[in-house]
């Protein structure tokens, strides 16, 4: 590899997972990955396979279905976790164990752990990763936070013992970006057999900082960043790895350093994990956002109608994104459709097409104009609420509303093919049709997240309503967009249910029962 080019190492479906309500399906793990893959990304923290049966079983068939990208598990300093990450791992063409253990003195204390006792597993459980994995990376957890000397031995334990990347994780956020350079720099120029392995950053977001922290860390040396797809991650999140990729791009002039990403890849895979997350992106979100590409002040577009570099230093193509519109109506066909997604950075295929076509032209008959936005929504919404081996299906609502009194919602649904109703009062008309669906199916689910956006402006705008639902420590979230707000809660309040009806079926099996709780590992 030349010195100048920088590893992509992405942790959505590990790190990024760990966000609280951000767990993602088995399929979409699967479609995310297949995703990176195709873009680019040289290496895939696929998840942390001894964490339940359910991981195991992503990070497998992740392994299997690779084409270009490195597969790695996480595993913490014990065997036991080693021998499952391999386990996983080891159907990659490519394969990678990424074994840790926290080293601050506030994590030593975790396991209560001498330094001498710490070392000696150090070196046991990496030796034993490499006796397994010819690629095995190690990270000193809350290493910016470690004491110097201690830091130095333990790196220079790791690569004796067979660590072929050294990470170095900012785990609480806490570094700023000339001691993240000057940390690398250091430990590159101070620990034997430095110059032998890459080393990486991985950067957290809790003072806003994780982009330039990774960058600098680059300048210092480092040659890998571990980021995630939209900075999902817990707390403030992971370093972005769409923000630190065209960093690299466009300030190629000071910042000599390349990726082999395709950057034309980002807006699509950006929304669809927001989409299957459950989080959406902020509209400023650099890069990616909403508003990231769009110019509303008279100054800006006088500008931009001149000359589109005024205010523009990239272009909206290098990022997935059309600069051409092309208005749509109800007299709009499929082919038209399938050219504002692909314009839009949506790649879907002929199933996903067809049902996203049929709510289009639902949505047309009811809307005078359909913008870009309402498109967007209906692929993020999905048809998932309208499955037809869900469990529960919305068929017919009436709500009634008054200003002196609660407002009333008569719900019908079918159940397992049967058609059930029930009336019920709120406060207000959601609260009352939410009331009305847990009388039809009764339940125990905390309502954890309750949104709604406006897609767009005007009296006939979409709204897109997300829905996030906690049971028994399992959690689901639900999407769905409508003209009517209240219709759109009704369909993502189901939509979350039916989720998490299949989620709790899986854990009485053992499937995705958490036996390592990933909150023991922030």
């Amino acid at each position: 590899m030349s010195d100048n080019r920088v590893v992509i190492f992405d942790t959505t479906l590990r790190d990024g997972e760990q966000s609280p309500g951000a767990t993602m399906t088995h399929d979409e793990k699967l479609e995310i990955a297949e995703m990176l893959d195709d873009m680019g990304v040289d290496i895939i923290e696929a998840g942390f396979p001894i964490a339940s049966e359910g991981d195991f079983a992503a990070v497998s068939e992740i392994a299997k279905r690779a084409k270009n990208s490195r597969i790695c598990g996480l595993a913490r300093a014990n065997i036991a976790d080693i021998d499952r990450c391999w386990e996983a791992v080891k159907h990659a063409e490519k394969n990678r164990i990424h074994t840790f253990i926290g080293t601050s003195p506030l994590h030593r204390a975790i396991p209560n752990l001498t330094m001498d006792e710490m070392a000696d597993k150090i070196h046991e459980t990496v030796s034993h990763a490499r006796n397994l994995c010819e690629n095995v990376q190690w990270s000193p957890m809350d290493a910016t936070r470690t004491e110097w000397d201690y830091l130095c031995r333990v790196i220079e334990i790791a690569i004796k013992a067979g660590a072929t990347t050294i990470n170095i994780p900012d785990t609480v956020g806490y570094t700023a970006p000339m001691e993240s350079a000057d940390l690398i720099k250091k430990l590159i120029e101070t620990v034997p057999g430095a110059d032998d392995v890459i080393f990486a950053t991985h950067c957290h977001n809790d003072l806003g900082m994780a982009t330039a922290n990774s960058l600098a860390a680059v300048a210092g040396g480092a040659r890998q960043i571990e980021c995630t797809i939209n900075g999902l991650g817990e707390r403030a999140g992971n370093t972005a790895l769409e923000e630190v990729v065209m960093a690299l791009k466009v300030r190629n002039d000071i910042m000599p350093w390349t990726t082999g990403i395709d950057t034309t890849k980002l807006m699509n895979i950006s929304r669809r994990v927001a989409t299957v997350s459950g989080f959406p992106v902020q509209f400023n979100k650099a890069i990616v956002g909403k508003n990231a590409f769009a110019h509303e002040s008279g100054i800006h577009q006088d500008g931009m109608l001149k000359n589109k570099e005024t205010f523009e230093i990239m272009r909206p193509e290098d990022v997935g994104l059309s600069g051409t519109s092309l208005p749509l109506g109800k007299h709009s066909g499929r082919a038209a459709l399938r050219d504002k997604l692909e314009q839009l950075g949506f790649e879907v295929g002929d199933n996903q097409l067809k049902d996203i076509f049929v709510r289009f032209k639902e949505l047309a008959d009811r809307k005078k104009e359909v913008f870009d936005d309402d498109i967007v929504a209906l692929v993020r919404a999905g048809g998932g609420e309208d499955a037809e081996n869900d469990h529960l299906q919305l068929v017919s609502m009436k709500v009634v509303c008054g200003t002196g009194g609660p407002a009333e919602s008569t719900v019908e649904m079918e159940v397992d093919g049967e058609d059930v109703t029930a009336t019920c009062e709120g406060d207000g008309p959601v609260d009352a049709t939410f009331k009305a669906i847990r009388k039809i199916h009764p339940n125990t689910a905390r309502l954890q997240l309750y949104q709604v956006s406006a897609v767009t402006e005007g009296t006939d705008a979409q709204a897109t309503v997300s829905v996030r639902l906690e049971e028994d420590g399992v959690i689901a979230t639900g999407q769905s967009a409508n003209t009517d707000t209240v219709v759109a809660s009704a369909k993502a309040y189901i939509h979350a249910l039916n989720r998490l009806l299949v989620r709790r079926d899986k854990v009485g099996e053992g499937v995705d029962a958490k036996e390592v709780s990933y909150k023991d590992l922030a």
